[in-house]
């Protein structure tokens, strides 16, 4: 006789399970599945390579936790995808890009196999590189018919990359794995003066270091008040945000208010951030918004 799957009951952390620790039998079918989406690239003398990865992951699972009850079947949270579009951290040795071709056919052939038996499928995007292949391969997938957005570990103010933004956040979800004697302050300049020289040289070629920011002051604590942040502008999003053409979730309402939800970890009042248009920011801490494909090699798109 065939197994009856396990519906998930009780508590938020009860219906957000894994899908990586559950067995077949254990899988309700339509269930809302929620995919982290990653990258293996430098971050610095200090951080690790997936740092984007364990962000998003992260942020899935904190978002599954707290997603209301209505999601009948329960949420899970897929393994994160670890590699990403990093052409513009090529010159730094142990990065492994694919690319945006081959992310946007990965995340394509994703959500065909998710669709199968999962109901609505969201990417929770931890990279800036991986937006150009997001936006691409989801819109095509919503055309085909499928259920399926993306949304980003946006923060407000953030700084590029491997800065006192990420630093923080590390520092509170692994700190074991960060290295802040090894930290050192990168060009600080605003990403808005730096993109033209990104574009054209590479992050190696504007900071040799590989961090666009300074990590100096990051604290554990600023990072529990950013993930707090990240988790409640995502939650925003796929609980009453819409798709764009592109798949992206929006929320119509301007300005948007981040109020910062209550976890196990983390009991204190709540915090509140507020940007004028949350659904166009950074897709990771301290990352631009990826630039439409300009025709230029891989290696020189823009750090995130």
């Amino acid at each position: 006789m065939t197994p009856t799957p396990r519906r998930a009951a009780g508590s938020p952390r009860d219906r957000a399970a894994g899908l990586a620790d559950l067995t077949w039998p254990e899988v309700p079918r339509d269930v809302l599945v929620l995919v982290p989406l990653g990258s293996t690239e430098q971050h610095g003398p200090h951080l690790p390579f997936d740092t984007d990865s364990v962000i998003a992951a992260a942020v899935a699972q904190r978002v599954a936790e707290l997603l209301p009850a209505r999601e009948e079947g329960g949420v899970l949270v897929a393994p994160a995808l670890a590699y990403g579009a990093s052409g513009e951290h090529a010159g730094f040795p142990g990065t492994v890009s694919i690319g945006d071709s081959a992310l946007r056919i990965v995340v394509v052939e994703m959500v065909r196999s998710l669709g199968i038996w999962a109901g609505r499928i969201v990417f929770v995007n931890g990279h800036g590189g991986n937006v150009a292949a997001l936006d691409d391969a989801v819109g095509q997938m919503r055309a085909e018919g499928h259920d399926v957005a993306w949304t980003g570990c946006d923060v407000p103010g953030g700084d590029p990359h491997a800065g006192r933004t990420e630093t923080s956040v590390m520092l509170h979800l692994a700190p074991d794995r960060v290295r802040l004697d090894a930290a050192v302050a990168g060009d600080t300049r605003p990403l808005a003066v730096l993109l033209p020289e990104l574009r054209a040289r590479g992050v190696r070629g504007v900071a040799p270091s590989g961090v666009l920011g300074d990590p100096t002051g990051a604290t554990a604590e600023e990072g529990l008040r950013t993930v707090r942040a990240m988790t409640a502008g995502a939650l925003r999003r796929i609980t009453t945000g819409v798709p764009d053409a592109r798949g992206r979730l929006v929320v119509p309402e301007a300005p948007e208010v981040w109020e910062t939800p209550e976890t196990p970890e983390a009991p204190d009042a709540p915090q509140v951030w507020e940007t004028s248009d949350a659904s166009e920011a950074p897709s990771a801490p301290a990352s631009a918004p990826a630039p439409a494909p300009t025709g230029r090699p891989e290696a020189e798109r823009v750090a995130r």
